[in-house]
Formats: C-alpha cells, sequence, structure tokens
C-alpha cells in the first residue's frame, strides 16, 4: 500500500499560497506571494536530502501542475527539474486534452475514490507538492500520512493555509526536525496508527 506525503513550505502563520514569486499564486487577492525566494538555497538543498532522495510519484491538483509543467520541462540539467520531469504524475483534473509533460496520468471523477484506489497499489510514495485545494479534500477524508514542512520565520498575514477547519483532528508523530542556517525549520511528522 502506498502512503501519500505533503511536501510543504509554510510561512510562520501557516500560509502556503505563493512561496516562489508573486505571479505564482495571485487568487483570492493575494499579493504576498515569493515569501520564500531569500531562503531557497539552504532549503532546495534540505529539500533534495530530506524529501527528493528516494523514489516517488507526484500527486498534483490541476492549478499546480500547471504551473510545473510551464517551467520545469524547459530547466535543462537540474537535480530538481530531472527529478520531476521524470517522475510519475497523477494530476486530478477533469480537462484531459492538455497534459503534455511526460509521464502524466489524469485522475478524474471522485477525488477521494480515485487517491484511495491509488493508495492502495504497490509503488512509491506519492508525494503532494503545492495543490493546496487537492490537499484540503484529503485533509478531510484522512488520506495524508505524511507531512514534510519547511516553515520559514516570515509572516504574510492572509493567504491559503495549509490546515482549514475541515481537516480531521489526528494525532501526528514528530520523525525528524532540522533548522537550515537561515532559520527555516524542517519538520517530518507521519500519523499516528491507531
Amino acid at each position: 500500500m502506498r502512503k501519500i506525503a505533503i511536501l510543504t513550505f509554510l510561512t510562520l502563520d501557516g500560509v502556503m499560497q505563493g512561496p516562489s514569486s508573486p505571479e505564482e499564486d495571485s487568487s483570492g487577492g493575494f499579493a504576498r506571494g515569493g515569501w520564500a525566494v531569500n531562503y531557497w538555497e539552504d532549503v532546495m538543498a534540505q529539500v533534495m536530502g530530506e524529501a527528493m532522495a528516494e523514489p516517488y510519484d507526484l500527486l498534483l491538483g490541476r492549478k499546480t501542475y500547471e504551473i510545473f509543467a510551464s517551467h520545469w520541462p524547459n530547466v535543462g540539467d537540474n537535480p530538481v527539474a530531472n527529478i520531476l520531469n521524470n517522475a510519475n504524475k497523477f494530476v486530478v483534473t477533469s480537462a484531459l486534452d492538455q497534459l503534455e509533460w511526460k509521464n502524466t496520468i489524469p485522475l478524474t471523477g471522485n477525488v477521494v475514490s480515485e487517491v484511495t484506489r491509488l493508495k492502495e497499489q504497490e509503488g512509491p510514495l506519492l508525494q503532494i507538492h503545492g495543490s493546496w485545494q487537492l490537499i484540503q479534500t484529503l485533509l478531510a477524508h484522512g488520506l495524508v500520512d505524511e507531512f514534510r514542512l519547511w516553515t520559514f520565520p516570515v509572516m504574510v498575514g492572509g493567504g491559503k493555509r495549509l490546515f482549514s477547519q475541515d481537516a480531521l483532528p489526528t494525532g501526528l508523530k514528530l520523525v525528524k526536525t532540522k533548522a537550515t542556517s537561515s532559520g527555516v525549520i524542517m519538520s517530518i511528522y507521519r500519523r499516528e496508527q491507531v
């Protein structure tokens, strides 16, 4: 059985929206995108060693897929690009005609049923990057097994928060934590098995 892990960047006040640039996700009038840029060098080295070193497939929402697919295939020879470009990408979508990034498989229909089916299969870890709306659905149905969080020492006020009021209450176990020299805290939590 496969596990699902969320890999996300958060502000200290819990916002995961738009870490890379102001244009990344301005939905809801969010104007503070790009809050993680000054920390990338430290953080990406840690992400590569802690979260992207072992084989995994991606599970993405449609908007995150579009952002990634417009960027990573065009980066050239880069360790992160190579991993993402070669990974299988399962994309929750109703539009099947524009999934051109290699190794992309659409998931259509009932999201919870499709993701549950994926989890029941053999295969590597399913990592979710970005994909706020998909994460909210999975949290509301208890389908997330692990949280790989990088918390940045910035606050942005409003924006899309990782945990909404619909997330199911659950116990988590801290399995690893480490700080970068710039103050970003990596925390990896696993769902407590009941």
